[in-house]
Protein backbone atom coordinates (compact mmCIF):
# COMPACT_ATOMS: atom_id res chain seq x y z
CA UNK A 1 0.00 0.00 0.00
CA UNK A 2 1.47 3.05 -1.08
CA UNK A 3 1.36 6.79 0.49
CA UNK A 4 -0.79 9.57 -1.24
CA UNK A 5 -0.65 12.88 -0.35
CA UNK A 6 -3.25 15.56 0.26
CA UNK A 7 -2.33 19.21 -0.60
CA UNK A 8 -4.62 22.54 -0.15
CA UNK A 9 -6.74 22.83 -2.61
CA UNK A 10 -7.55 19.59 -3.14
CA UNK A 11 -11.46 17.97 -2.42
CA UNK A 12 -9.70 15.48 0.04
CA UNK A 13 -8.24 17.49 2.30
CA UNK A 14 -10.01 18.45 5.24
CA UNK A 15 -11.66 21.52 4.96
CA UNK A 16 -12.04 22.00 9.18
CA UNK A 17 -7.93 22.43 9.07
CA UNK A 18 -8.21 25.93 7.30
CA UNK A 19 -11.19 26.75 9.31
CA UNK A 20 -9.15 25.95 12.80
CA UNK A 21 -5.45 26.30 11.82
CA UNK A 22 -5.85 29.08 9.23
CA UNK A 23 -2.18 30.03 7.92
CA UNK A 24 -0.76 27.35 10.44
CA UNK A 25 -2.49 24.21 8.43
CA UNK A 26 -0.62 22.23 6.92
CA UNK A 27 0.22 22.76 2.89
CA UNK A 28 0.00 19.05 2.37
CA UNK A 29 -0.90 15.66 4.32
CA UNK A 30 0.57 12.24 4.05
CA UNK A 31 -2.21 9.35 3.63
CA UNK A 32 -2.02 5.72 4.15
CA UNK A 33 -5.18 3.35 4.21
CA UNK A 34 -8.62 4.67 3.35
CA UNK A 35 -9.59 7.94 2.71
CA UNK A 36 -12.56 7.95 2.98
CA UNK A 37 -12.88 7.59 6.65
CA UNK A 38 -12.15 11.63 6.67
CA UNK A 39 -15.99 11.97 5.81
CA UNK A 40 -16.90 10.23 9.25
CA UNK A 41 -17.78 12.00 11.96
CA UNK A 42 -14.47 11.66 14.14
CA UNK A 43 -14.50 11.75 18.15
CA UNK A 44 -10.85 12.33 18.78
CA UNK A 45 -9.46 11.22 22.04
CA UNK A 46 -6.70 12.33 24.44
CA UNK A 47 -5.49 11.12 27.88
CA UNK A 48 -2.48 12.04 29.81
CA UNK A 49 0.58 9.77 30.25
CA UNK A 50 -0.22 9.80 33.77
CA UNK A 51 -3.86 8.72 34.85
CA UNK A 52 -5.68 7.32 38.01
CA UNK A 53 -6.91 4.21 38.08
CA UNK A 54 -10.34 4.64 38.32
CA UNK A 55 -10.25 6.55 35.23
CA UNK A 56 -8.26 3.95 33.51
CA UNK A 57 -10.89 1.36 33.47
CA UNK A 58 -13.59 4.10 32.76
CA UNK A 59 -11.48 4.64 29.82
CA UNK A 60 -11.30 1.20 28.88
CA UNK A 61 -15.41 0.56 28.64
CA UNK A 62 -15.46 3.85 27.03
CA UNK A 63 -13.26 2.23 24.29
CA UNK A 64 -15.41 -0.87 24.19
CA UNK A 65 -18.41 1.41 23.59
CA UNK A 66 -16.54 3.15 20.75
CA UNK A 67 -15.90 -0.45 19.12
CA UNK A 68 -19.26 -1.77 19.48
CA UNK A 69 -21.02 1.58 18.19
CA UNK A 70 -18.97 1.62 15.11
CA UNK A 71 -17.93 4.55 16.01
CA UNK A 72 -15.22 6.33 14.54
CA UNK A 73 -11.85 7.81 16.44
CA UNK A 74 -8.94 9.96 15.73
CA UNK A 75 -5.73 10.16 17.67
CA UNK A 76 -1.90 10.27 18.00
CA UNK A 77 -2.47 7.06 20.67
CA UNK A 78 0.58 7.88 22.11
CA UNK A 79 0.30 7.43 25.53
CA UNK A 80 -0.34 4.47 27.74
CA UNK A 81 -3.78 4.85 28.06
CA UNK A 82 -4.24 5.93 24.18
CA UNK A 83 -2.48 2.74 23.12
CA UNK A 84 -4.51 0.56 25.79
CA UNK A 85 -7.85 2.36 23.52
CA UNK A 86 -6.58 1.89 20.23
CA UNK A 87 -5.80 -2.54 21.09
CA UNK A 88 -9.48 -2.31 21.52
CA UNK A 89 -10.75 -0.27 18.60
CA UNK A 90 -8.39 -2.25 16.34
CA UNK A 91 -10.02 -5.27 17.42
CA UNK A 92 -13.77 -4.19 16.16
CA UNK A 93 -15.11 -3.10 12.39
CA UNK A 94 -15.34 0.79 12.73
CA UNK A 95 -12.69 2.85 11.39
CA UNK A 96 -9.86 4.30 13.40
CA UNK A 97 -7.59 7.48 12.10
CA UNK A 98 -4.07 7.30 13.27
CA UNK A 99 -2.03 10.08 13.38
CA UNK A 100 1.63 9.92 14.42
CA UNK A 101 3.97 12.82 15.38
CA UNK A 102 6.37 12.17 12.70
CA UNK A 103 6.07 11.76 9.14
CA UNK A 104 4.90 8.13 7.51
CA UNK A 105 7.54 7.80 5.03
CA UNK A 106 9.60 5.06 5.81
CA UNK A 107 8.01 4.20 8.95
CA UNK A 108 7.80 0.75 9.26
CA UNK A 109 3.99 -0.24 9.79
CA UNK A 110 2.92 -2.26 12.74
CA UNK A 111 1.66 -5.83 12.77
CA UNK A 112 -1.60 -5.02 14.13
CA UNK A 113 -2.06 -2.25 11.64
CA UNK A 114 -1.91 -4.64 8.33
CA UNK A 115 -5.29 -6.42 8.61
CA UNK A 116 -7.33 -3.08 9.48
CA UNK A 117 -5.39 -1.45 6.59
CA UNK A 118 -6.55 -4.05 3.92
CA UNK A 119 -9.93 -4.32 5.57
CA UNK A 120 -9.79 -0.35 4.60
CA UNK A 121 -11.05 0.42 7.92
CA UNK A 122 -8.04 2.02 9.04
CA UNK A 123 -6.54 5.61 8.15
CA UNK A 124 -3.03 6.89 9.06
CA UNK A 125 -2.29 10.51 8.52
CA UNK A 126 1.32 12.91 8.94
CA UNK A 127 1.05 16.48 8.58
CA UNK A 128 4.68 16.24 9.33
CA UNK A 129 7.27 16.93 7.22
CA UNK A 130 9.48 14.13 5.54
CA UNK A 131 12.60 15.14 7.26
CA UNK A 132 10.66 14.39 10.93
CA UNK A 133 11.75 10.58 11.64
CA UNK A 134 11.59 10.74 14.93
CA UNK A 135 8.86 11.77 17.94
CA UNK A 136 9.41 15.63 19.25
CA UNK A 137 7.22 17.43 22.04
CA UNK A 138 7.08 19.72 19.80
CA UNK A 139 5.63 17.86 17.18
CA UNK A 140 3.32 15.78 19.14
CA UNK A 141 1.91 19.00 20.27
CA UNK A 142 1.51 19.76 16.60
CA UNK A 143 0.39 16.84 15.95
CA UNK A 144 -2.38 17.26 18.82
CA UNK A 145 -3.49 20.27 17.37
CA UNK A 146 -4.17 18.71 13.94
CA UNK A 147 -6.26 16.14 15.69
CA UNK A 148 -8.54 18.11 17.39
CA UNK A 149 -8.81 20.28 14.17
CA UNK A 150 -9.89 17.52 12.01
CA UNK A 151 -12.49 15.98 14.64
CA UNK A 152 -15.71 16.72 15.27
CA UNK A 153 -15.69 16.79 19.15
CA UNK A 154 -13.26 15.92 21.47
CA UNK A 155 -12.87 13.70 24.79
CA UNK A 156 -10.17 14.29 26.84
CA UNK A 157 -10.10 11.07 29.73
CA UNK A 158 -7.69 13.02 31.75
CA UNK A 159 -5.12 15.87 31.72
CA UNK A 160 -2.78 16.87 34.25
CA UNK A 161 -2.89 20.16 35.43
CA UNK A 162 -0.66 22.76 34.28
CA UNK A 163 0.90 19.66 31.49
CA UNK A 164 0.22 20.03 27.58
CA UNK A 165 -3.78 18.26 27.44
CA UNK A 166 -4.37 20.58 29.16
CA UNK A 167 -3.16 23.86 27.19
CA UNK A 168 -3.77 21.87 24.53
CA UNK A 169 -8.31 22.00 26.07
CA UNK A 170 -7.50 26.20 25.69
CA UNK A 171 -6.76 26.04 22.02
CA UNK A 172 -9.59 23.95 21.22
CA UNK A 173 -12.09 26.24 23.36
CA UNK A 174 -10.85 29.19 21.70
CA UNK A 175 -12.30 27.26 18.42
CA UNK A 176 -15.23 26.99 19.89
CA UNK A 177 -15.40 22.89 19.61
CA UNK A 178 -16.96 21.03 22.00
CA UNK A 179 -14.77 19.06 24.73
CA UNK A 180 -16.12 16.23 26.96
CA UNK A 181 -14.64 14.44 30.14
CA UNK A 182 -15.04 11.83 32.60
CA UNK A 183 -17.23 13.83 35.29
CA UNK A 184 -15.27 12.67 38.95
CA UNK A 185 -12.52 14.87 41.00
CA UNK A 186 -9.72 13.83 39.03
CA UNK A 187 -10.75 15.89 36.46
CA UNK A 188 -12.00 18.83 38.00
CA UNK A 189 -9.56 21.23 35.84
CA UNK A 190 -10.94 20.16 32.86
CA UNK A 191 -14.64 20.40 34.14
CA UNK A 192 -13.92 23.99 35.68
CA UNK A 193 -12.29 25.07 32.73
CA UNK A 194 -15.62 24.10 30.65
CA UNK A 195 -15.03 20.79 29.07
CA UNK A 196 -18.62 19.05 29.61
CA UNK A 197 -19.32 15.78 31.61
CA UNK A 198 -19.63 12.72 29.20
CA UNK A 199 -23.26 10.85 29.09
CA UNK A 200 -24.61 13.95 30.55
CA UNK A 201 -24.62 16.39 27.42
Amino acid sequence: MNIAYLNQGDSWYPAQLQRDLAEDAPARISVLGNPDILKEKKIAFFCSSKCPGDIIIKTYDLAKKWRDDGVTVIGGFHSPVEQECLTVLLRGKQPVIVCPARSIEEMRIKEEYKKPLEEGRLLILSASDKKERRITSETSQTRNRFVAAIADEIIIAHAEPSGRTEHLLQQIFARGKPVFTFRCKHNDNLLTAGAKPLFEQ
